[in-house]
């Protein structure tokens, strides 16, 4: 028998994590890895905008990493039988390693700056916004369940890695960054 999208468990609200147990679909957990799960599909478009063949390398791995922490995220932390694979420090030195690369050819940030002037830039800023999402609802549920802090820990650098990257690919594209200047 082939394997079918739909299973029809789900029809009633509520949804499986790893491990067996049920919760509702609107619950905190579904909301964080449902996040993640968004971020991953935004990075793909922000693959997709034509950018050069490195960042299209270090977007696959962060997708890669993007799946490994939605399964963590989706295994009930107590019930979970299963070997998963595991988020390390290597991959949270592994943005900053490419965050500082990419920090030699940019100019100085001497403002905030405004998201836009290409695609491949905007979309850029908006992976970068799901991506706090997904570090805030993380952290919300770290309040009440147990969360591996590198979770959160990769996520914010995460986010830091986009930002540069928009940066970058504005530079790359010969888009001019429009500075906010806040009206006094």
């Amino acid at each position: 028998m082939a394997f079918r999208v739909y299973t029809k468990t789900g029809d009633k609200g509520e949804t499986s994590l790893i491990g067996g147990t049920r919760l509702p679909k609107q619950h905190i957990r579904i909301e964080a890895y449902g996040t993640v799960d968004e971020l991953n599909s935004f990075i793909g478009v922000v693959r997709d905008q034509g950018i050069d063949e490195h960042s299209k390398i270090v977007l696959i791995e962060v997708q890669d990493r993007l799946f490994t922490l939605g399964s963590l995220l989706a295994a009930d932390p107590e019930k979970n039988k299963m070997k998963l694979p595991e988020i390390i420090e290597g991959d949270i030195l592994f943005l900053e390693k490419e965050i500082d690369k990419m920090d030699e050819v940019l100019p100085e940030m001497k403002h905030f700056v405004l998201p836009g002037g290409h695609q491949a830039v905007s979309f850029c800023h908006v992976a970068r916004c799901v991506c706090r999402r997904a570090e805030r609802a993380t952290l919300k549920l770290a309040e009440n369940e147990k969360v591996d802090e590198i979770i959160y820990k990769y996520l914010n650098r995460l986010s830091d890695y986009l930002f540069v990257l928009s940066r970058k690919l504005a530079h790359d594209l010969k888009v001019e960054e429009t500075p906010w200047k806040p009206r006094m």
